[in-house]
Formats: C-alpha cells, structure tokens, sequence
C-alpha cells in the first residue's frame, strides 16, 4: 500500500497540464542530494482508490494527476494510474526515480512518465545534461502497442 504525504496544484511537473501532484513517501531509491529527504520514510496516508479520487474530486479544474514517487510498489501504482483512467478523463504522469524496464504494465494507463534517478552532477529535468528523461505515452489499444516520445527538452530554456 502506497502512502501520501501531501498534494498540490502546480503548473511545472507537466508540460501544458495543470497537475494534482501527490507526493508518495517510503522513497526506496534515496537518492544522494534529494530535494525531498523527507519521502524517504513510510508515512502519511494510506493512497486507496476512494482516497484519490477524493483528492481529485476536491481539486476542480485540474487536467492532470501526478504521482511523484510510487517506486515502492510499482503494480499499486499501475492500478492507481488504471482507476484514474477508468473514472475521469484526466490525463496521468508518474515521475519514477529509477530508470524504467519499458515493458512495464503500467505505462498503458499513463500519458507521461519521468524516469531516472536524481544525479546531482547532471542535475535536474531543467539541467541540459541530465539523465533524467520525461516522455508522452501514446497507447495503441487495437494494437496493443505503446510508443514514447522524449520532451525532456520542455523543462529546458535554451
């Protein structure tokens, strides 16, 4: 079970999306240099299906929900990310810290996907040299088939 610490609307997470971001604690990757140490511990809130959509529900106008973390348990958060799909038309965004095996179940019920680990020398998304990579999902149910595009360069100003 995936816990919460909190929620906020933010407009930089995802391009274009004005996002429910929900901060999920019990961090296993422990990143050296994290802006968000205090993730690293298993507590909050548990994140049922009824608790988010209570979450969205209490946040008219959002496009987007966005999960920051969920490492721990990456089939809940897939369900998660499928009960999002299934009860709204809300578009869905998982900012994972590790670097992502692209046959991933889940990636079908998600629209954009941040992948890699916070490497303080490369920096964040905004950083012209990080590692991190955030990418569109595009799921083709007829086919079954999923393609990503890379739009890291986004977050960057030239």
């Amino acid at each position: 079970m995936l816990k919460y610490i909190e929620t906020k609307v933010v407009l930089e997470e995802v391009p274009d999306e004005i996002t429910l971001a929900i901060n999920i604690s019990g961090c296993p990757n422990r990143c050296p240099g994290c802006h968000s140490p205090h993730l690293w511990e298993d507590s909050g809130t548990a994140l049922t299906e009824d608790n988010l959509m209570n979450l969205i529900s209490k946040n008219p106008g959002i496009t987007c929900v966005c999960l920051l973390g969920g490492d721990a348990d990456p089939e809940y958060t897939a369900a998660l990310f499928k009960s999002v799909k299934k009860n709204t038309d809300l578009k869905t965004c998982w900012y994972s810290g590790r670097d992502m095996d692209y046959g991933y179940e889940g990636l079908k019920y998600l629209d954009f996907i941040k992948t890699g680990p916070y490497i303080k020398e490369k920096g964040p998304l905004t950083s012209p040299v990080t590692n991190q990579r955030f990418h569109s999902v595009c799921y083709d149910s007829t086919e079954d088939t999923i393609s990503l595009k890379d739009i890291t360069f986004k977050f960057q100003r030239t």
